[in-house]
């Protein structure tokens, strides 16, 4: 009798740790649901799950599909249980389960993103951290044609330095990040203005047609080369591998409230285990209180009020989206494991 006991006790902790290792299904999620254009993988995740980060430990696909992550406007997903687990996957249109790979007509940019690439597309494709020692080392713009101090795309503008390559960026130093308890420099912002063509050398001065600008080119811009880097839609939802703690120490446009789909930095990165598609907590500080016994100024618990993933992670500090926001949050806001 007490080895059944002591079996059941085992089993009913088991169960306990596996059900809190586990995706939680919200209690009102729907058995059927239909993929609409403008739906993200973080928005029909959060449809099914508590935890939206453990989408991928739900998603049941034919092992023989390049990337499980594909979801396009007009699938149909449903809910099913497979060996007891719960599993999300597609469903034929006469609702019959089909898990064998399927021509699709679609141009490939049509599967719905992992979060609204519109928020952060221009910190993917314009935007880099670079040392003060490789942009104050870069060619700058000298002036433009005719004597222009401000020019734009399709003008032509003269800069000095060794030519970097053929095609270059122009950018602009923006912010300076430093971490806000250890004062460690984490990283230099520059954004990108515009692009263009060298075409002629004299010497060290570098002779520019412009082919895009998003702002007016100054004299003191920095040339770099130019680097594609097409705008990433298979990252999923993840919790980091590793315990990581930082804190927000900056938000994009300046604002002094922070709201869902705001961009942020974080003072952890690549060194910290962080990746592009972790999630993280974010913890909002606890207000000052004065002790009303003791006159003491307390500091009340943190509490958490929304969630943030990873979008482009630096070897130093990471950029991030905010995906909820249960109250106002702001800068010096404290991030940790979801």
């Amino acid at each position: 009798m007490r080895k059944l006991l002591y079996a059941l006790a085992a089993t009913a902790l088991l169960f306990t740790s596996w059900a809190q290792a586990q995706p939680e299904l919200r209690s009102d999620h729907p058995e059927r649901y239909t993929v609409v254009k403008g739906d993200t993988l973080w928005d029909i995740s959060a449809r099914f799950l508590n935890n939206p980060w453990y989408w991928p430990e739900i998603w049941h696909v034919n092992p023989q599909v390049a990337n499980p992550h594909l979801i396009y406007p007009g699938d149909r997903l449903a809910l099913v249980y497979i060996d007891g687990k719960p599993r999300i996957t597609k469903v034929a249109s006469n609702g019959v389960v089909k898990l064998s790979p399927q021509v699709r007509s679609e141009p490939i940019d049509t599967p719905i993103p992992a979060i609204p690439l519109d928020a952060i597309s221009s910190f993917l494709t314009d935007t880099r951290i670079v040392t003060p020692e490789e942009l104050e080392g870069a060619p700058y713009v000298l002036e433009g044609e005719d004597g222009r101090i401000i020019t734009g795309a399709g003008d032509r503008v003269y800069a000095r330095g060794d030519k970097p390559a053929d095609k270059v960026g122009i950018f602009r130093r923006t912010k300076e990040f430093r971490d806000p308890d250890t004062g460690e420099f984490l990283g230099l912002e520059a954004r990108s203005i515009g692009a263009g063509n060298i075409t002629a050398e004299n010497g060290d001065v570098l002779t520019l047609r412009l082919t895009k600008s998003n702002q007016e080119i100054r004299i003191g811009d920095r040339l770099l080369t130019s680097v594609d880097r097409p705008i990433a839609t298979s990252f999923v939802p993840s919790s980091p591998d590793e315990t990581v703690e930082g804190e927000m120490i900056a938000v994009d446009g300046g604002v002094s409230q922070i709201g869902q789909y705001d961009v942020v930095a974080i003072n952890r990165g690549e060194r910290d285990g962080l990746e592009a598609g972790n999630v993280m907590a974010v913890l909002k500080s606890g207000n000052l209180v004065r002790d009303p016994v003791t006159g003491e100024t307390i500091e009340l618990p943190s509490e958490r009020a929304g969630l943030l993933m990873v979008f482009q992670a630096y070897e130093k500090m990471s950029y991030g989206l905010v995906l909820q926001a249960t109250r106002p949050l702001s800068v010096g806001d404290k991030v940790t494991n979801p």
